[in-house]
């Protein structure tokens, strides 16, 4: 693989390390909004919603469009919608993994305690 495109990855996935930035663009998948809005839709602080997303603006993950006074902010590519949807099925496979292991635990404890009886 070309080492600039994995240097991008890198660096993308970088950027998308923080909940909150996370969070921004679970919210950004329902739409375009500014600062306020997207802070009431998370209920954080206008500046730590900024800070977030320049963040964001800098790795080119979000575009802010000048609406007036206002800055109106949205994915810049929508297949970010579509990562944001896979890593959540990634973490309800996880999910179940666990779930099945505990069962299993349970189960085989459940044997273990009818074989002593």
């Amino acid at each position: 693989m070309n080492l600039d495109l994995q240097q991008f990855k890198a660096e993308f996935f970088k950027a998308l390390a923080h909940p909150l930035r996370i969070r921004i663009l679970e919210v950004l998948t329902e739409g375009d909004f500014g600062v306020n809005e997207i802070q009431n839709a998370i209920g954080s602080e206008g500046s730590t919603v900024s800070q977030q997303l320049m963040v964001l603006r800098t790795k080119n993950i979000v575009v802010g469009t000048k609406n007036g006074n206002r800055v109106i902010y949205s994915l810049r590519d929508p297949l970010i919608i579509d990562l944001l949807a896979v890593a959540k099925q990634i973490f309800n496979n996880h999910l179940v993994d666990t779930i099945n292991i505990l069962d299993k635990i349970v189960d085989d404890e459940d044997e273990d305690s009818v074989d002593e009886e």
